[in-house]
Parts: C-alpha cells; sequence; structure tokens
C-alpha cells in the first residue's frame, strides 16, 4: 500500500497507512523528498518573519451517537463507538485538543458546529474540553447544529486581531435552519473593519461559499446572494485575504471571481478528523491541515472512511481532498 499523505508544510511532511504516522519534520522549503516510496514537495515558505500561528476546528459535534446517519434514512454505513469506549466526539475532539497545546498558538477558532442539537450538556462538554485548554484565546461561533431550536448561544460577528492578521469570524447561521446567510448588517460591519484594518483580512464562517451551479434558496451553505455580497466586498477591500468554513465535511478549495480562496475545512468527528493550522508570516499566510493522529483517533477516522458508501459517495476522496486542498499558501497582496 502506497502511504497517504496527508499534511505538508514548509518544514514538514506527514502520511499515514491505516493507524501508522510516518512524519518527516525539521525540512527545508520547496524541496522534494522520498517518503516511503512517494515523492512529496514540501511548501514555498513565504517571506518574511513567521508573526504568529493560530488554529480552527469545525463541526465537533459533542453529542453526537451516530456517525453516518442521514435523518432516518436505514442506508448507511451508520458507525458507533463500540462497548467500552468513550463517546466518539469526545475521542476526536480531546485528540485534536492536545495536538492544538503542543503548538504555539495565539488562538483557537471554532467555527461551529460544536454539538449535535444545541443541548446543554453538549455545549458543557464542548467547554469542558475547548475552554479549560485555552482559555482567553479560544474564539467561537455557533453552526446550524447549534439553532435548530433557535438557541442564541455563541452567536455574532467578533474582529480578532492577531500578529500579522485580523480574523473576522461571521456568524452565518439561520436559527432553525441548515442553510447560511451573511446580512447587510454584517457585511457593513466586515466593510467598515476592513476598510480601517492595518493588516490583512481572513474571513471565517460556519457556512461555504455558493460559487457555481444552480442558484437555490435552499442551498446547502450560503445563500447565493450573500455568497456574491462577500465576493463583491472582497474585490472592494482587498485587504481581505480569503474566506474558510466548515460545514460540509470536506477540503476543498476554490476561487471567488476577485482572486481569493474560498476554503472549505474537514471536520473533527470523523475522516480524516482534521484540526487546520494557519501560519502567519509577513508575506502570506501558510494552512497546514492536520490529521488527528493519536491512537485511538486514528482507530475511529479509519472506521469512518466508508461513511455514506450506501448513496453511493466516496466519502474518502471527498473528505480528504487533494493535498493542495489542505495545505498552501494564501498571498496577503493583490
Amino acid at each position: 500500500m502506497t502511504i497517504e499523505i496527508t499534511t505538508v508544510a514548509d518544514d514538514l511532511i506527514v502520511g499515514h497507512d491505516g493507524t501508522r504516522v510516518v512524519q518527516r519534520e525539521g525540512l527545508r522549503p520547496a524541496t522534494t523528498y522520498d517518503v516511503e516510496g512517494t515523492s512529496v514537495t514540501t511548501l514555498e515558505r513565504p517571506h518574511g518573519e513567521l508573526l504568529c500561528r493560530f488554529a480552527t476546528v469545525n463541526d465537533v459535534h459533542f453529542g453526537e451517537l451516530e456517525c453516518g446517519r442521514i435523518d432516518d434514512e436505514p442506508m448507511g454505513p451508520v458507525v458507533r463507538a463500540a462497548p467500552g469506549e468513550p463517546p466518539y466526539p469526545e475521542t476526536m475532539n480531546r485528540a485534536a485538543v492536545a495536538e492544538m497545546r503542543a503548538a504555539d498558538l495565539a488562538a483557537v477558532v471554532v467555527k461551529g458546529d460544536l454539538s449535535s442539537d444545541g443541548q446543554p450538556e453538549e455545549w458543557s462538554a464542548f467547554e469542558e474540553c475547548y475552554r479549560a485548554a485555552f482559555g482567553a484565546r479560544l474564539h467561537v461561533v455557533r453552526g446550524n447544529h447549534d439553532s435548530y431550536h433557535g438557541q442564541g448561544l455563541y452567536a455574532g460577528d467578533e474582529w480578532i486581531e492577531l500578529p500579522g492578521v485580523a480574523v473576522a469570524l461571521l456568524d452565518t447561521v439561520i436559527p432553525e435552519h441548515t442553510t447560511g446567510n451573511i446580512t447587510a448588517e454584517q457585511l457593513d460591519w466586515l466593510d467598515a473593519n476592513a476598510a480601517e484594518s492595518d493588516r490583512p483580512v481572513l474571513v471565517l464562517g460556519h457556512h461555504q461559499q455558493w460559487l457555481e451551479g444552480r442558484r437555490s434558496d435552499d442551498y446547502f451553505g450560503l445563500h447565493p446572494d450573500a455568497s456574491e455580497a462577500l465576493d463583491a466586498l472582497a474585490a472592494r477591500r482587498t485587504a481581505i485575504i480569503g474566506y474558510a468554513s466548515g460545514h460540509t465535511h470536506r477540503h476543498r478549495v476554490r476561487t471567488m471571481p476577485s482572486g481569493i480562496p474560498s476554503i472549505e475545512v474537514g471536520c473533527v468527528k470523523d475522516f480524516p478528523g482534521t484540526w487546520a493550522e494557519y501560519r502567519v508570516h509577513e508575506g502570506g499566510v501558510m494552512q497546514v491541515a492536520h490529521r488527528i493522529s493519536s491512537p485511538g483517533a486514528l482507530s475511529w477516522s479509519e472506521r469512518c472512511r466508508h461513511l455514506y458508501a450506501d448513496f453511493g459517495m466516496d466519502y474518502e476522496a471527498y473528505a480528504l481532498g487533494e493535498l493542495s486542498d489542505r495545505c498552501f499558501t494564501i498571498p496577503v497582496c493583490r
């Protein structure tokens, strides 16, 4: 079996063979290496000083008990934690937190779907796991799973200034709905902040952007009107360098008409089990997606490779995406 390369950075390559981890550290940027027969080139390092690192996660789903379940559909496969095992959201999130705590992070941003159904005990489990670890460095916004019953906890937008970058964290939720939106008031808020920002701006939210295909009011992500308005704002405010979301449980990068990336980051709770690191340099922001690699996390996420196979879906390819969908550099100048 050829090793599956899951992460590449300017100094790091990580691959997986099932639950076996192969890691090469201390590498040179923009250099090709042989990793157990697979040729991999490290990313070019953006110019200038490394100013900070921060991380994001999404779709952590505390309280979920069945992975791969779609409403009341009997098809699957549906995967559950085995008797005696901890709930799989606990396994995956605690492992993600442990890995992020080992990094020198200025902030950790959780962009939605903290819970399965927005129940108090699910949010308590989230807080116990994340707030205890990161304290004031933790920034959180809700997702659709957190507001299906009209809940308002974790609602609202936040402007987060870090060394070398500002993060505009948008609440894209429409309460009681799966779909998302950005209101005119939110766009005005983002416009004003981006106009005054003295550093590049990365916009984060839960719902992915509509960029192509049939226009529909029930598009699974951001409403097409809001998606186009965000792109128009990015074209006008060149401090905005990208938009990154969750919601789809996949890794994917597309390009807005304005020329900046529209990024989707995979979920924590199942395959491949992801947290995303952002390395902020003077000349660019590097996204480095990490597969959560504790033995327990890998054991669980390997069992989730074939979710939705009964529906004819190749979840492995969908969720993992290409290496270039996971690890890349966002320029800070346009």
